[in-house]
């Protein structure tokens, strides 16, 4: 039977354009859905109490511990530099009590939990994908599994309870070092009256922008930790798999920890107009 134009093949260009496209686009909808499984299986296990403690504890040091310097010392600058721009321009329109105030919601709201995520999830999403993918190339992940211990059990549960309670309370401790070094900024450079400075804070902060700020951290920690050893699980062969797996992992944790922070942004913060 001949084909009649109506009905003719596409053309090779186009063809090989949709396959190039489409392509990439399917194998990241398996991607993702293979990760969302992930999830779910290590959320049942946890929801079971199946908890490897000491594995547990090693992470929570490692996790928090370890972090703290680069934690604390971003949240420092972050507040210092944040409020010497800030400083000038409401000094110029006589807005002096308002830097406190400016300050510490933009240090509680957004730029405490999201750094402290960023700044933690450079290193402890990249360790995680190192750690499990080099177990996972040396066949040390089919050791556990052949002893009939669950990888999942053994290497994820406890990276995620350590990042799940480290976040948060790294997050408090970095709006509190923020904070003195916008404090810092503002009296020492700006001449700005330190209770002037205090009481605008206070004045503006609630308990619920706290509570907030701690949420962010906790999804921070989750996502960093879920995706880390998703990567790391994940890992090709040899030396190259495990630096391809702790790229993805930084790169992938950094991407949903800014869009969770635009959603949750947008849900905690949103207000209904009058």
């Amino acid at each position: 039977m001949s084909t009649t134009p109506d009905e003719s093949p596409p053309e090779p260009a186009v063809a090989n354009l949709l396959a190039t496209i489409g392509r990439p686009v399917l194998n990241m909808v398996e991607s993702f859905g293979t990760f969302m499984i992930f999830c779910g299986q290590t959320f049942a296990m946890l929801g079971r109490g199946r908890i490897h403690w000491k594995n547990t504890i090693q992470q929570l040091a490692f996790v928090g511990t370890d972090s703290l310097g680069i934690a604390l010392l971003t949240s420092a600058a972050v507040g210092a530099v944040f409020t010497l721009q800030i400083a000038d321009q409401f000094i110029r329109f006589g807005a002096v009590s308002m830097v406190g105030a400016a300050s510490g919601m933009a240090l509680v709201r957004e730029l405490a939990p999201l750094m402290t995520g960023v700044v933690v999830a450079g290193r402890v999403a990249a360790a995680f994908a190192a750690e499990v993918g080099s177990m996972k190339v040396t066949q040390q992940i089919d050791a556990l599994t052949a002893m009939a211990v669950d990888p999942l059990y053994y290497l994820v549960v406890p990276r995620l309870l350590a990042s799940g309670i480290m976040l948060p309370l790294l997050t408090i401790l970095a709006i509190a070092v923020g904070m003195g070094g916008g404090l810092a900024v503002a009296v020492l450079i700006k001449g700005v009256i330190p209770s002037g400075y205090i009481d605008s804070m206070a004045g503006f902060l609630t308990l619920a922008d706290f509570a907030k700020s701690i949420v962010k951290a906790f999804v921070f920690g989750i996502i960093l930790s879920l995706v880390g050893c998703y990567n790391g699980l994940d890992t090709g062969e040899g030396a190259r798999g495990v630096g391809i797996s702790t790229t993805q992992a930084v790169v992938h944790s950094l991407m949903a920890i800014f869009l969770s922070n635009y959603l949750m942004t947008t849900i905690l913060y949103s207000t209904k107009p009058t």
